[in-house]
């Protein structure tokens, strides 16, 4: 966005937590960044407001935004539909126009007042691999003919160090599993400048054993390594979709602190955590949450497909028809471009 020409205001990564208790912690500097922009309101004075993802912290600056007169595009809806209902009714109050990238939000927000619109998911055009596989393997350092698992434990520092003991405990038993079998090398993908932004990390969550299992640590080619897995252990969220547009079977899980999940198990109404199930509308990839996410039940679950050729290629065939639903005709960054010009035009008619 900035390469874009967008000023930034506030870093967006300083906000980004998961979890109910985990937030506690952050409240300070979360509360002093949002007063940060809510003083920005009348210095900018916005024609129009994107407000993207991370309901918790926008739909309160949505609320300032409404006061001052200020329209409000909302980017990927809240996941009202699965729990927290009640955002409902601050969206209704606040929101000019929401706009959903999953088929099913559309008609759940619409039938409850909010107006909203389906774009099409913004992946399902620009998810691809830069590098061919001969490039990948060079890079990497692993040979071409391997059996390639990535490691996908999330893109935050916490989620991180919560999922790679497991990661790697079950990384070591695929291993000693497939042995014979086939030359099975891990890859452990992060995101990009992961490492520069927290360089005690690898200290943290034990670089050696890291090394040791997973072989290979690589930054910002996540698309790649998707690309050339032939299994990927991908923690629940945005990189379950990306798999599924590069057709990568996959074992999902997610895990956040006890109290956290205690707090918010019972809220939760979906029949699925993973996004990818939702889509689908039944169970086509496992999901190992909270305390069924440990090292045996994913090198299980790994190992099942990893065996089992006819068991890939039927993930494969329903992660298509995810990403089929996923698609639209146009460009959904130019439908939700459209959105923000009409909505900031209403507000000067």
């Amino acid at each position: 966005m900035q390469t874009a020409g967008v000023r930034p205001i506030i870093d967006q990564r300083s906000i980004a937590v998961v979890g109910i208790v985990e937030v506690v912690a952050h409240i300070p500097r979360i509360w002093r960044q949002f007063r940060t922009l809510v003083r920005a309101i009348p210095a900018e004075r916005p024609d129009v407001a994107v407000l993207t993802d991370a309901p918790d912290f926008h739909l309160r600056l949505a609320k300032k935004l409404k006061r001052a007169g200020v329209p409000v595009v909302y980017l990927i809806a809240p996941q009202a539909w699965a729990w927290r209902e009640g955002r409902v009714r601050t969206l209704r109050a606040t929101v000019n126009r929401l706009l959903c990238i999953f088929p099913f939000e559309e008609e759940f927000f619409s039938s409850r007042g909010v107006p909203a619109s389906y774009i099409g998911h913004p992946l399902a055009r620009i998810v691809k691999p830069a590098l061919s596989r001969a490039e990948f393997c060079a890079q990497v350092n692993v040979p071409e003919d391997s059996r390639i698992v990535v490691l996908l434990p999330g893109s935050r520092h916490g989620e991180v160090a919560r999922h790679i003991p497991d990661l790697i405990a079950a990384a070591e038993r695929i291993r000693q599993a497939i042995r014979g079998s086939g030359d099975v090398r891990f890859v452990l993908a992060l995101p990009a400048g992961f490492h520069a932004e927290d360089t005690s990390f690898w200290q943290r969550v034990g670089a050696a054993s890291i090394q040791r299992i997973s072989g290979q640590v690589i930054e910002g080619h996540t698309w790649d390594a998707l690309a050339q897995a032939e299994v990927a252990l991908a923690a629940s969220g945005t990189v379950t979709i990306e798999a599924a547009m590069l057709g990568v079977p996959m074992v999902t899980f997610y895990r956040v602190n006890a109290l956290s999940w205690i707090l918010g198990r019972w809220m939760v109404r979906a029949p699925f955590l993973s996004m990818v199930n939702l889509v689908a509308g039944r169970k086509i990839v496992p999901e190992l949450i909270q305390r069924d996410m440990t090292p045996e039940t994913i090198a299980g679950e790994a190992i099942r497909l990893l065996q089992e050729p006819a068991e890939r290629e039927r993930m494969r065939v329903d992660l298509a028809e995810v990403a089929r639903k996923l698609s639209s005709e146009r460009d959904p960054m130019e439908i939700a471009a459209e959105w923000v010009e009409r909505v900031g035009n209403r507000n000067h008619e």
